[in-house]
């Protein structure tokens, strides 16, 4: 496509800024991505749950991948903390690693266009557009700034301070194994399946991605797991993101830092609380992602020039599997409000208008289906009031919210 004159900045380098600066590209946009990190980055322990809408849009950012990155499983399987079958839907999905889905995107987007160890300080937005400041280097000029940078958005911060995340109550405990070193039988009887297991304490996920080379051949996939551990806000919380140095990390500690004694901590509670089923990838586990659960909401996702984007904008806490599909959404919306020379600020106001309502839909599904971690019950199903059997906690969590109303995903409740 002929170029439009108009130039773009992303700020984030993460799928979802990648998302919007190749939609933008194939629409002839001057795009350039700005990431603060320095090195590539890692997902360490992310699985990703993939949807014929994910599909689509990789496809119109020109980064769906001609081999397959997916293992398909046959449906979701609850087991009670005895490890007794609960429930089982019977829905086809496929599952990957979240470096299958950057990578390609990474690919797509041309290198020297992408700016690393480019930290955000400050952005001057007006009429014209906008002006971003970094902490090194020089100021660029933009027709429009994406804010795709996560969670701990630097641009939210600028634009809407007052949105900022909620600790949930409970943290995750990530790990991945790969399937070669898993016993026979546990490939044989568990591997295959997407698993959710109630310990009586959390909530135990796993199920099978793509291998570190990004194989889905048999033998050569891995096994991501994630435990949604119940954890009071305080000085226990504070003190298990605490490394040895003495260095609290916020949100997310990195896998090589987390203490020794907090590690045997949890092993210990896995053999007291996990099914036996799922103890063996988690004592097999080489590293493990320790992460807070948290919920987002903005109520606001454009300020003239300036746009938020993804997990900027909006977190659902990971339940529904949906952070990279609503982040490709986003994207998507955002390049088509701004088509046909649509003006920067109307166009903005247009995608703010489409995606504000799907961005809460998500929070609040989510949390309802966490909120038995929050409230400290010992499943889902342990309070009526909830609505959610264990059948209905699978059929739930398989789906996207913008395909059911959120009334039905309540079970009728406001």
């Amino acid at each position: 496509m002929a170029g439009t004159g108009r130039r773009a900045a992303i700020v984030g380098g993460s799928v979802g800024g990648l998302f919007a600066a190749n939609l933008l590209a194939r629409r002839g946009w001057d795009v350039r991505v700005f990431e603060r990190a320095a090195g590539p980055l890692q997902s360490r322990g992310a699985g990703i749950a993939m949807h014929p809408e994910l599909d689509a849009i990789l496809t119109a950012a020109g980064a769906l991948p001609a081999e397959a990155i997916a293992v398909r499983v046959d449906g979701r399987t609850a087991f009670g903390r005895d490890g007794q079958q609960l429930a089982h839907h019977a829905r086809d999905q496929y599952l990957t690693a979240w470096s299958r889905v950057h990578q390609p995107l990474h690919a797509a987007f041309p290198p020297e266009r992408h700016h690393a160890a480019r930290e955000v300080v400050a952005i001057d937005a007006t009429d014209g557009g906008a002006v971003l400041r970094f902490r090194e280097g020089e100021p660029v000029e933009a027709d429009v700034v994406v804010g795709a940078d996560g969670v701990r958005s630097t641009v939210r911060a600028l634009f809407a301070p007052e949105a900022t995340p909620r600790y949930a109550g409970y943290v995750a405990w990530r790990g991945m194994v790969d399937e070669a070193a898993l016993s026979a039988q546990f490939r044989e009887k568990t591997f295959a399946r997407f698993a959710f297991a109630f310990p009586g304490h959390g909530q135990f996920i796993g199920y099978p991605v793509a291998g570190a080379d990004g194989s889905v051949e048999a033998d050569r996939r891995r096994y991501n797991f994630l435990w949604y551990y119940p954890m009071d806000e305080g000085p226990a919380l504070a003190d298990l993101f605490t490394d040895d140095a003495g260095r609290l990390h916020d949100g997310a500690i990195p896998p090589a830092l987390i203490r020794r004694s907090h590690l045997d901590a949890i092993q210990q509670e896995a053999r007291e609380r996990l099914p036996p089923a799922f103890l063996e990838p988690f004592e097999k586990a080489p590293q493990f992602l320790l992460q807070t659960v948290y919920d987002l909401e903005s109520t606001r996702m454009a300020f003239g020039p300036v746009a938020l984007l993804g997990d900027a904008a909006f977190v659902a806490r990971p339940h529904l599997g949906v952070g990279v599909l609503k982040a490709a959404q986003d994207a998507l919306a955002l390049a088509e409000s701004l088509d046909d020379g649509t003006p920067v600020a109307a166009g903005l106001a247009q995608y703010e208008r489409t995606r504000l309502g799907p961005g809460r839909d998500a929070v609040r599904a989510a949390r309802h289906l966490g909120a038995f971690i929050e409230r400290r019950l010992e499943a889902p199903w342990s309070d009526p009031s909830l609505g959610l059997t264990p059948e209905r906690v699978l059929e739930l969590s398989a789906s996207p919210p913008e395909r059911a109303a959120v009334e039905d995903i309540q079970g009728g409740r406001p």
